[in-house]
């Protein structure tokens, strides 16, 4: 009987998964195909495997300065809300005040609104620091600015998790023995507490490099300039008003999902364990 369910459970977690996936073989099959025989029958495999139409779709859509530009904004996007996040949690976990736990209780409810709801006084707000500094900080069409807002926008979650993490995996104790060894506060953080939030720092690198190499709604409402364009927003030259280009729009999917698919598989077997560890305990 213990055999049977087993057998039945893997069947369908295969079924499930083989549905899960094949979007994915979708857009692969068909980005060898040519209009024509992609619109005669779209789930088959192409005649002729072919590159021509990735090259077409990396030049058309400028693929290595787009390339360049999602990998700047996601590498140090990524990097700053680690180092901010950490910092942030472990003073809040450690700080029992009430100001500690208003701020704390603050950034979670930021997690609750959705994004939509605040894209148009995002932009006002945007135009207005620009405008009171002169010019100096140009918060539209640099990848600054877009660095700025997704810090904001990835501070709630990421404060979140390390926070449980905090109080659900680091001891107390070890803080009060390497400050006994004699480590100041940036030393405590930088050499015992750091290293420690590996899983959840991990996870959440994770999690912050799928969002961010992936998103399209706010790049496109902050990023004018075809030179600031990241690999999203050049994918959206093959959807015109009236026709598509669907062979290049699948080449150019495939190029932008490539990457994040690789740094997944790299770093998998670290996200399990780093979210049950961040944001259940605490």
């Amino acid at each position: 009987m213990h055999k049977t369910r087993k057998t039945i459970s893997s069947v369908l977690l295969v079924i499930a998964s083989l549905v899960w996936l094949f979007p994915i073989y979708i857009i692969l099959t068909n980005s060898f195909k040519s209009r024509e025989e992609m619109y005669a029958n779209a789930i088959a495999l192409p005649k002729h495997f072919s590159l021509s139409y990735y090259l077409d779709a990396m030049q058309r859509m400028d693929f290595l300065n787009a390339f360049k530009n999602s990998l700047i904004l996601t590498v140090v996007s990524v990097g700053l809300l680690i180092i901010l996040c950490t910092m942030a949690a472990w003073m809040l976990a450690r700080s029992k005040g009430k100001l500690s736990a208003i701020i704390y209780a603050v950034l979670i409810l930021t997690m609750l609104i959705p994004f939509q709801t605040l894209m148009m006084p995002l932009m006002q707000e945007m135009n207005s620091i620009t405008k009171l500094t002169d010019g100096i900080l140009t918060m539209k069409d640099t990848l600054g600015g877009l660095i700025f807002m997704y810090l904001g926008f990835g501070a709630g979650m990421g404060i979140f998790l390390c926070y449980g993490f905090v109080i659900g995996s680091i001891p107390k104790s070890l803080e009060e023995a390497a400050t006994i060894d004699g480590c100041n506060t940036w030393q405590l953080f930088w050499h015992i507490v750091f290293p420690t939030m590996k899983p959840v720092i991990i996870t959440l690198t994770i999690l912050d490099v799928i969002w961010i190499w992936n998103d399209y709604l706010l790049p496109s409402l902050t990023l004018k300039t075809a030179s600031n364009m990241t690999i999203p927003i050049g994918t959206q030259m093959f959807f015109g008003q009236y026709t598509i280009e669907w062979n290049l729009a699948m080449a150019a999917l495939m190029l932008t999902i490539i990457p994040v698919i690789i740094f997944y598989l790299c770093a998998q077997k670290y996200i399990v364990k780093g979210v049950a560890a961040g944001a259940v305990k605490g």
